[in-house]
Parts: structure tokens; sequence; C-alpha cells
């Protein structure tokens, strides 16, 4: 483990235990009660070990198998920990959206929307650009076409998107077209 933020709630045998050989695990410990409650949803980067579920509480882990070995419990909490860096890494945002690459997901508010593989490639792609892309640079890149070959898979699938877009979140100008081609409109 890598110096990663543990907050232990109300949980003063787990602390105990993990205090012991903490410098043998790099974990940064804190001890957290319910004094401390309103606190804990601000700490971002960190997760939160409790023996009950605490509604409203973000980052919680519930901890409530016992006896465990300490293998076991370190095997939890690193895995925890990878979850978690695993979950945030695969988050994007562009613009007012919020994307789950893992899960190829759209949000906005308490809106959803399941994309393809290719719908969010395209996203991705085009939002990198940072400014208008030609159709024959979106077949090469996002599907792997040869710019010789002619077809019109890429105003399909764009005009399909826009429309499954403009179907859930009502924006049809997320991707704009014009002469240069498409592009990310930031700005709802």
């Amino acid at each position: 483990m890598n110096n990663q933020n543990l907050i232990i709630y109300e949980f003063d045998e787990l602390y105990k235990v993990l205090f012991e050989i903490k410098k043998d695990i790099n974990l940064n410990l804190k001890k957290a009660s319910k004094n401390d409650i309103s606190e804990l949803n601000s700490q971002l980067d960190c997760l939160i070990f409790t023996q009950n579920k605490i509604s409203g509480l973000d980052n919680q882990i519930i901890f409530d198998k016992f006896p465990i070995s300490i293998l076991k419990l370190l095997e939890k909490i690193n895995i925890e920990f990878l979850k978690r860096n695993f979950n945030k890494q695969s988050e994007i945002i562009i613009g007012v959206y919020k994307f789950n690459l893992n899960s190829r997901e759209m949000f906005y508010k308490s809106l959803k929307l399941k994309l393809t593989e290719k719908e969010i490639n395209s996203i991705i792609y085009l939002s990198k650009s940072g400014k208008a892309v030609k159709i024959q640079e979106l077949q090469s890149k996002v599907w792997g076409y040869q710019s010789e070959l002619e077809t019109h898979t890429v105003e399909t699938h764009i005009y399909r998107l826009r429309k499954k877009i403009s179907k859930v979140f009502n924006d049809k100008n997320f991707i704009i077209s014009n002469k240069n081609g498409y592009e990310i409109n930031k700005k709802k």
C-alpha cells in the first residue's frame, strides 16, 4: 500500500491494530466519531471503515466479518483502495456531462445514457481534439477505416448519437457539425 488515507469510524479495536503496524503498511490513519460525521464527506482522498452502514456517507467500507486474519484485513483494505483508484480514473467530465468509461455511461444531474464503445470513443476523441474533426479523421482514428474508403459510417453514428443525447438530455448542441467537421460544444 502506498500512503493511502484511511479513516476508522467508531471502531477502536481496528484502529489500535492498524496503528501498531502502520509504519509497515504505509497507511495514514485517523480516528473519527459521531462528532466528526459532517466533516467526513469533505475528506476527498480517503476510505472510511465502519462497522455499520452510515447513510449519506461516501467512500464508506462496511467491515463486519469477524474474526479475520491480519493478512486478510490488509488485503481487503488494499482491494478497496485499488477499486477506488480504478473508478476514479474511469470518470471524466466533458462540459456539464460526466462519463464513466468502465460502464460506458453519460450522466447529467439524475439523467443517465448508456453508450456504445464507438460512441464513447468518438466523444472522447472529439473532446480531446479541441477543434472540429473531419469525417476522414474520425474514420481513421476511431473506426480504423482507410481514408480512401467511401462510407457514411461516421455520419450515421454521429447522427444517431446526437439523437440519443437530444432525447435523454434535451441537448441538440453537444456535438455540433460545421463545414470543418464535428466538434464538442462544452457549454449547455
